[in-house]
């Protein structure tokens, strides 16, 4: 018979159960199937489709006081939320940190939880649309159907540039503003970062000395490359990931039946799309 004056039973079982019960529910609502699993993600990408509009907006709204500052608060506690999740999910933690658009959400964590401290930053918070654009958690639940198809490299093409665009008008907006007479808001930021972006150069707003200047040759540089690789992926034709059983050659025709390197017979899953 215990003794009724003896030391209690250690919790810490009781709670590692507790906590493998989270960990399940966590990978049954963010890698499930079920209905309520799909429901639950396109919740969680509507309010990320949300945040990033705020984000967007952002330059236009930093100056509307403690509504600004507490929308941001809201914002960082949803994605502190999201992520510690997302890495809870996880069956290996150390392959999930080793991704680099986690770390890039945890760099849009920081400047929203540091906003006074890190305002000149506040630009990256766009590279949210590119992180969630390019993970496997929006694939599995809006682009299921489009996943490995040439929507898929659309869209991914697509975010690059966007997100490029910007970035950089965040960029612009934040650092030169005012150090040119035709540069005075947002709007300007943007139309300066398209028309070098696309090497049209008007010449009406330009950025002032060396800097300046090394900047306007990176986005007309990297613009282009965005541009051919989305231009590439419109007119290229399509091919399908499946690795060759002997060759190891990833990518296919989606109609092929042999491997273009090794000639083994394939056997591609056809969707019907």
């Amino acid at each position: 018979m215990p003794d009724p004056d003896g030391p209690a039973p250690s919790p810490a079982p009781e709670a590692r159960g507790q906590g493998r019960r989270i960990r399940a529910r966590l990978r049954y609502l963010y890698h499930g199937t079920s209905p309520v699993a799909v429901r639950f993600r396109l919740t969680v990408i509507a309010v990320d489709f949300l945040i990033i509009a705020f984000f967007l907006a952002e330059p236009l709204l930093q100056h509307t006081g403690w509504a600004y500052f507490a929308i941001d608060y809201l914002i960082a506690l949803f994605l502190a939320a999201d992520l510690s999740a997302r890495a809870m999910a996880q069956t290996d933690i150390r392959a999930w940190l080793r991704k680099p658009t986690n770390w890039i959400d945890l760099l849009v964590l920081t400047t929203l939880l540091f906003p006074v401290w890190l305002v000149n930053f506040g630009f990256l918070r766009v590279l949210r649309l590119w992180t969630l654009l390019n993970s496997d958690f929006f694939w599995r639940t809006i682009g299921r159907r489009f996943d490995d198809t040439r929507v898929e490299e659309i869209v991914r093409a697509l975010s690059s540039l966007v997100t490029f665009i910007f970035v950089v008008t965040g960029f612009v907006y934040s650092t030169f503003l005012g150090t040119h007479p035709g540069l005075n808001g947002y709007v300007d930021a943007l139309y300066f970062t398209i028309t070098t972006l696309t090497t049209t150069g008007f010449g009406d707003i330009t950025l002032p000395g060396t800097w300046g200047r090394l900047l306007s040759i990176i986005v007309m540089l990297t613009g282009i490359t965005l541009f051919l690789r989305l231009a590439q992926t419109l007119v290229r034709p399509h091919k399908i990931h499946f690795p060759c059983p002997t060759c190891g050659l990833k990518k296919h025709d989606p109609d092929a039946v042999h491997c273009k390197a090794c000639g083994q017979i394939l056997c591609i899953p056809d969707d019907g799309l």
